[in-house]
């Protein structure tokens, strides 16, 4: 432990001072100036401390109200998953597995940014010049406004952006680049976190909006450990399900938007392709009734989806019966069973049952709870159930289903989609809807009702 107290000579003449006793100062060149004192540290600490200048206090209610306007990519997938566009002056992460588009999807954005007549640097510690315009011209993007820098050195990459002062920066991407303060290796935490914090103190001084493009390790995070989400502003997410040609960006942290949003693309020949009608993609296009096949909605954001939620249920072979569930929470299915077997006549005890989200959609909502349950008793009963009828609810552990959020913007949707009856909870709110409404207020009315 440090020494609070100590005896220290001081120079009477220049006031240096120094541990031992010299019978000539060493700064002054003084004779017999040098006396003892005893010093508190922590007292000349404050003392040093109430000497320093402190930063401004501001009042807030004196901050003049400035309209944060955004740079909008006028991709409307992307916008909507940003809050409206790029805050100017932020910094954001686009994370992804490898292989799964980043790369091509901020080419695009930087692509409709320069066509805005504002400059776009693409920094790249990856790829060398001809790579990258070849990927541009392959994409059809204008080349006009974009500028390129070949380093991987985030001082000099910082020191030219500086003199540059573009709207928009890509770096890709920040495993690859290394600052020459931090010693360690490039791409270790240390330098990413480094490098990022450079990142941050370089978009907030000079108001450039900076885009970071980092890799998903095996544990599924960004760089290790989740080292950059702290730091950035927006963390974006690429997600690309079962290898199909549709891929999701969801937005994990948005310091400026909301995080429920969610923007699908479909992956083409020249890039991304925006997808207006997302529901077309989960709903397949089968007019026939099927068992264990039920269609239901889920709300991502302020836009409603469409799923078609499967089960398949089958007698339990060996011991204990089964749960398996994809797109799905598990453990979610594991009550939703327990409750049909507790409160209808259906005995699940001995039945496996299989869970699948059609289209590779993750969710997450409980209005899907009563198609879930209705898909299982259907595939158990081998019951057909139209592909025109619609169920939303949520269950409760006594076997009543419970009322959901935003019942008539899901009815409304469902209109426009060409459903023909919904099977939704009682409710005292009058639903204003043209579909064939019936209601029911528990399980053993849905029985009944299949």
């Amino acid at each position: 432990m440090a020494e609070k107290i100590k005896t220290l000579y001081t120079c009477s003449n220049c006031d240096a001072q120094f541990p031992k006793w010299n019978g000539r100062c060493l700064e002054c060149g003084a004779w017999g100036t040098l006396g003892a004192k005893t010093v508190d540290f922590k007292e000349a600490q404050k003392q040093e401390l109430n000497k320093l200048v402190g930063a401004n206090i501001i009042p807030l209610s004196e901050i003049k109200q400035i309209d944060l306007k955004r740079i909008e990519t006028n991709i409307q997938e992307v916008d909507r998953v940003l809050g409206g566009g790029i805050v100017p002056g932020s910094l954001l992460l686009l994370g992804g597995e490898p292989g799964v588009g980043k790369s091509t999807l901020v080419a695009q954005i930087a692509n409709a940014i320069g066509l805005q007549d504002k400059t776009v640097v693409y920094v790249s510690g990856e790829e060398s010049a001809s790579q990258v315009r070849s990927r541009l011209e392959r994409l059809n993007c204008s080349l006009d406004k974009l500028q390129f820098i070949g380093e991987t050195n985030i001082e000099k990459i910082a020191s030219s952006l500086i003199k540059v002062k573009p709207d928009f920066v890509i770096i890709d991407s920040i495993q690859t680049i290394y600052s020459s303060l931090v010693v360690s290796e490039t791409g270790n935490i240390s330098q990413i976190r480094a490098c990022a914090a450079k990142c941050l103190e370089l978009a907030k001084q000079n108001n450039m909006s900076i885009c970071l493009i980092g890799h998903i390790t095996k544990d599924g995070q960004i760089a290790g450990p989740k080292s950059l989400e702290h730091i950035v502003d927006t963390v974006l997410y690429l997600e690309n399900e079962l290898n199909s040609n549709y891929s999701v960006l969801r937005a994990a942290k948005n310091r400026f938007g909301s995080v429920n949003e969610i923007g699908v693309f479909e992956m083409t020949g020249s890039g991304f392709k925006e997808v207006r009608n997302p529901s077309a993609i989960f709903l397949e296009e089968v007019s026939d009734k099927r068992a264990g096949s039920v269609i239901g909605c889920v709300m991502e954001g302020s836009r409603p989806f469409f799923v078609d939620v499967q089960a398949l249920v089958t007698k339990t072979l060996f011991g204990y019966p089964q749960r398996k569930a994809a797109g799905f929470d598990l453990n979610r299915l594991q009550v939703l069973s327990a409750v049909i077997s507790k409160r209808t006549k259906v005995n699940l005890t001995i039945q496996d049952i299989i869970l699948n989200i059609a289209g590779g959609l993750k969710v997450n909502d409980p209005a899907l709870d009563l198609a879930v349950c209705t898909a299982i008793i259907s595939s158990l009963a081998n019951i057909d159930i139209n592909r025109d009828h619609l169920f939303l609810g949520e269950v409760g552990l006594g076997g009543e289903i419970r009322n959901i959020g935003r019942l008539e913007q899901r009815l409304i949707e469902a209109e426009k989609m060409g459903f023909k009856k919904a099977i939704i909870p009682k409710s005292k709110v009058l639903v204003k809807s043209k579909i064939k409404v019936e209601t029911i207020s528990h399980l053993s009315e849905l029985q009944k009702l299949l």
